[in-house]
């Protein structure tokens, strides 16, 4: 057995600290209003039995294995896949996703920001009053000015990836640890605190029965591969952010126990937002809508009717800040970790150059919005062409990769002896069968329905 490595950038003081980093670099921007719009188009309560059952299924076993990866390698996911190749006697060509995992997380952290500057503002338009008595057409007339001006996007993306340089700069305790340990409290304070508001209004029980009241009538073949890959992506796997957490994690905190936490907070986050957001959209009258529709021109209108509107908006676009800033730092530290280790960099200079780049590309996304929009690749702009590439083939492959790695190719001698167990284990066998064939399996299934292949599979066989 190899000696336990060190991680050369530090550790979490504690369990608990790297619950609240995970859970924050899981909970996110789209986690937020898209778990529970499409927990309602797919059948309530029984979307929620089975997106439950798919997490215990698929995210908990790859979340395991990828925090498992992370302390055993004790550095950037890239250097932690060559170690650990090399140490079990794999080619080389595994260091391969590590790379997957941290250039998909470094495209996704380009355009994130673009979206979390629209949050940002957001804060400052609601908190001013913007959309008081504000009309349908004038709250879709504002975000659409908003959205077609460069010159405003580019401030409020340089505000956002500027807070998310200054603080992976700081280091694991001074920076990641510290802004976690604030940040993560206070999004669940204002978190609880709208859904204390929320159950006042008229719309709450309606919003219960959107969210909870099982429909098996709605339940398709479709709505389970949502369910399957809503938990892939909700909790921030396959893309370099939870290994690299991971590998500042201390060598006496269970990995199993810790994900089986971070897992449940982030599904507590999902459906506490949703109890949220649908009691206010009911109550006045308002369509669910899907992604940015519903949080830039739907709510923004019962903010403007309902009274206190503007205390509660600034609020509510102040909790998705925290939310879109503790996921960018996640996805900022792997490349700072690599560029570290690889390159002598100090941390400030590491996290100024790689924030550089990410906001140079993040620059395009934003323009593709507006000036750019007439060019497109494959039918999509630049902004969504590095949405689809990452979400929908690098994540859902790197998961694949993970599990085959971990489940096939790493020794068992050495994942027991990283989880601390010895001898015959029914939940370590449990596991082992999950990451070998359930998750694997399912994940791939995933890849091939949101890449189109599988509805074209479908069809020659018909």
């Amino acid at each position: 057995m190899t000696s336990p490595r060190t991680s050369i950038h530090g550790e979490w003081s504690s369990r608990m600290a790297f619950v609240l980093a995970a859970t924050g670099s899981a909970v996110g921007l789209g986690n937020i209003w898209r778990f529970p719009y499409i927990t309602g188009d797919n059948g309530g309560g029984a979307f929620v039995i089975v997106y439950l059952i798919c997490i215990l299924a698929i995210g908990l076993p790859i979340m395991t294995a990828e925090i498992l990866l992370g302390r055993r390698g004790r550095q950037s996911p890239i250097n932690s896949m060559r170690s650990l190749a090399k140490e079990e006697g794999c080619h080389k060509a595994w260091q391969g996703l590590g790379w997957m995992g941290v250039v998909g997380g470094f495209m996704i952290l380009s355009f994130y920001s673009v979206v979390a500057g629209w949050t940002l503002a957001y804060v400052f338009r609601t908190g001013s009053g913007t959309f008081v008595n504000a009309t349908a057409d004038g709250v879709s007339y504002i975000f659409d000015q908003f959205v077609s001006d460069p010159e405003r996007l580019l401030a409020w993306h340089t505000i956002f990836m500027a807070m998310s340089i200054v603080v992976v700069s700081r280091g694991v305790s001074h920076g990641l640890e510290k802004a976690v340990r604030y940040l993560m409290p206070t999004l669940f304070v204002l978190l609880i605190g709208m859904v204390f508001y929320a159950m006042s209004t008229s719309g709450f029980s309606l919003a219960l029965d959107y969210l909870f009241t099982p429909d098996f009538s709605k339940l398709t073949t479709s709505s389970i591969l949502t369910a399957m890959g809503q938990a892939f992506f909700s909790l921030s796997l396959g893309m370099g952010a939870i290994m690299i957490y991971g590998s500042y994690l201390p060598r006496d905190v269970s990995i199993p126990r810790t994900a089986v936490i971070v897992a449940g907070m982030d599904t507590l986050v999902a459906l506490l937002a949703g109890l949220a957001i649908f009691p206010i959209v009911f109550a006045y009258n308002l369509e669910p809508a899907q992604s940015a529709g519903l949080v830039f021109k739907v709510l923004p209108i019962a903010f403007g009717e309902m009274p206190g509107g503007t205390l509660f908006g600034t609020t509510f676009f102040l909790l998705l800040v925290f939310a879109a800033w503790t996921s960018a730092i996640s996805l900022l530290e792997p490349v700072v970790a690599w560029l570290v280790e690889n390159h002598g960099m100090t941390r400030v200079m590491a996290s100024a150059w790689s924030g550089l780049t990410a906001w140079l590309l993040g620059v395009a996304s934003l323009l593709s919005l507006n000036i750019w929009s007439a060019y497109t690749l494959f039918g999509r702009n630049i902004f969504g062409l590095l949405e689809d590439l990452t979400t929908n083939i690098m994540l859902p492959l790197g998961g694949v990769l993970i599990a085959v790695f971990v489940g096939w190719k790493m020794r068992r001698k050495s994942s027991k002896h990283e989880m601390d167990i010895e001898g015959d284990h029914i939940v370590y066998n449990l596991w082992i069968f999950l990451i070998r064939y359930v998750s694997p399996l399912a994940v791939a299934i995933v890849l091939l329905k949101v890449s189109g292949l599988l509805d074209w599979i479908t069809q020659l066989l018909k």
